[in-house]
């Protein structure tokens, strides 16, 4: 099933990341031709393409299909190589009981506000 994406959305999203239309063309695993038809409205991409562009522009598909204009992504991939303690941390955190999350949440309040 092919979805109507927002191409205005599209193109800001790249550009936020710094990515050329060549280079986003590679993150996705497209042909820079095949995505830029996406991009200028030619060609609706399919559902699973949507949500390989927001992953590698760090969006939603949400954003990407001009649904919201948050334009921060669904999920946030955290790998164990490149950041063992906060991979760590999340995955304690992932695991604890909803009071124990409402006062780390309540700390990093405290912590963020001390800082600023």
């Amino acid at each position: 099933m092919r979805i109507q994406i927002n191409t205005t959305n599209l193109r800001k999203a790249r550009i936020r990341m710094g990515y050329s239309m060549a280079e986003a063309a590679r993150q996705i695993g497209l042909s820079k031709i095949g995505y830029c038809r996406y991009e200028y409205g030619e060609r609706s991409p399919s559902m699973q393409t949507i949500e390989a562009i927001a992953k590698a522009f760090n969006t939603s598909s949400s954003y990407l299909l001009g649904d919201t204009s948050d334009d921060s992504p669904d999920q946030l991939v955290v790998s164990r190589n490149e950041n063992p303690v906060l991979f760590s941390l999340l995955n304690e955190i992932n695991s604890s009981d909803e009071a124990t999350i409402n006062k780390l949440i309540k700390y990093y309040e405290e912590i963020k506000y001390h800082n600023t």
